[in-house]
């Protein structure tokens, strides 16, 4: 990969995955910040991390953007720079004030900072991938490596990369927490990001010898993606997936306050069952690739559907006590089904993602996966509102968890309904297989 892309490039996306993948750790401690220095409610909690994901629904205009408009000559790399200025400077602002200047408001505005510039930097690094890896075969004739470039090499580097972040972030953070404050925790994260940040501003794009693209207008980009979304396949496609996020009303919050504050489960039980869920991610994925590719997208997503719902109603058992009554500890079902039930989530992307790289035509790649994934921000973001609203409807609150088993099942019952209109995931003819 490194005859093949560039030197500079493999370390740039390995860091730039790795941070991205380590954003676990801070926002780990986040929680626990909420709940124990400022003590907010499970509901405010969840009305915070969701309302914090907000700048994420901009990635397609990020992504435009960035192929559109140059700066000094360059259009990926100071993006992921900015992205990694504006995060650090958020996270080392809530480390560095005093808990008696840290107001809801002023958190909330330093975590949409945060997360704009997460998206921004995400929108670039993803670019660069898409770019060197279509790098063209007369481009590279005068290269001699070693030996064959296995095709997606650099995408299965930049996913282990991220997968790496993930689990250590998870694993260090619940150690952390057990130990330290969060504070402590925000600012490492800062200086990481500030590590990023000079490690980016001394390298030059000319260096990571990618193939030149025409410049072209955002109105013509813009023109293009429109283009791939009026056609039935994708738009109705892109619908559904949205749906089946959006129609669940996601109880992260009261189950995190349940764990936490009424089961008592220690931070660092907490932290190893997201490393468990990082794990399964990556296995999955692995699990995907050698024996799942080949079976039907639809068949394959509604499956999954179903085994979301299927972790939900594990919960209703967890929360009525079912499972402590045989002689399974709540911590030992922490870390092995809230982690899978997360994983889950996540691993229903990636059959989707590749079902839209077959239905997508050439040139919008970028931006349609960038609208996808601004769409499925937006989907969670409402889905964590009607969250909040059903935690208000049943009557959780921080010391009365009468109504989550309640919850819970309102939940799976939603999670089940998106099925029934399945049929909108098309089905593209596998020509290649």
């Amino acid at each position: 990969m490194v005859s093949e892309n560039g030197k500079p490039l493999i370390p740039l996306l390995g860091l730039g995955f790795f941070v991205q993948g380590f954003r676990c750790f801070p926002w780990l401690a986040i929680n626990f910040f909420l709940k124990d220095t400022l003590g907010v409610a499970p509901s405010t909690l969840q009305l915070l991390q969701n309302s914090a994901n907000l700048p994420m629904v901009g990635k397609p205009i990020y992504g435009l953007v960035s192929d559109a408009v140059y700066i000094r000559g360059e259009h990926r790399l100071p993006y992921i720079a900015i992205g990694g200025f504006l995060q650090a400077v958020s996270w080392l602002s809530i480390a560095l004030l005093p808990d008696s200047s840290i107001s809801i408001l002023t958190l909330s505005l330093l975590l949409l900072l945060s997360n704009l510039g997460a998206s921004i930097a995400e929108v670039a690094n993803d670019a660069l991938v898409a770019v060197a890896g279509k790098q063209p075969e007369h481009a590279r004739k005068h290269l001699k490596p070693a030996r064959k470039q296995p095709s997606g090499e650099l995408q299965s580097f930049v996913w282990m990369a991220g997968s790496a972040g993930g689990v250590i972030g998870n694993l260090l953070g619940g150690l952390f927490l057990s130990y330290f404050s969060p504070k402590l925790m925000f600012l490492l994260f800062g200086l990481l990001l500030s590590l990023q940040l000079l490690t980016t501003l001394t390298i030059s794009e000319a260096s990571l010898n990618l193939p030149k693209n025409p410049k072209t207008g955002i109105r013509n980009q813009f023109s293009n993606l429109m283009g791939a979304l009026e056609k039935p396949e994708i738009a109705l496609s892109v619908a559904w997936f949205s749906a089946s996020f959006a129609l669940v009303p996601i109880l992260t919050g009261s189950m995190f306050f349940y764990q936490t504050h009424y089961l008592k489960v220690d931070p660092s039980t907490v932290g190893l069952s997201k490393v468990v869920g990082q794990m399964a991610i990556l296995i999955g994925s692995m699990i995907y690739n050698r024996r799942l590719k080949s079976l039907s997208p639809r068949k394959l997503i509604v499956s999954v559907q179903l085994l979301i719902a299927a972790c939900m109603f594990s919960d209703w058992l967890f929360v009525k006590r079912v499972y402590n009554q045989i002689g399974i500890c709540d911590g030992v079902y922490v870390v092995l089904f809230s982690g899978l039930f997360e994983a889950l989530f996540q691993f229903k992307v990636l059959p989707f993602s590749v079902l839209l790289a077959q239905l997508c035509p050439p040139g919008c790649e970028g931006s349609l996966m960038a609208f996808v994934m601004s769409s499925l921000a937006m989907a969670t973001i409402v889905g964590g509102y009607l969250g909040v609203g059903l935690a208000s409807w049943v009557g959780i609150s921080e010391n009365d968890f009468g109504g989550l088993p309640q919850g819970i099942l309102i939940q799976a019952l939603c999670t089940v309904v998106p099925v029934f209109w399945s049929h909108w995931i098309s089905e593209p003819s596998r020509k290649e297989d």
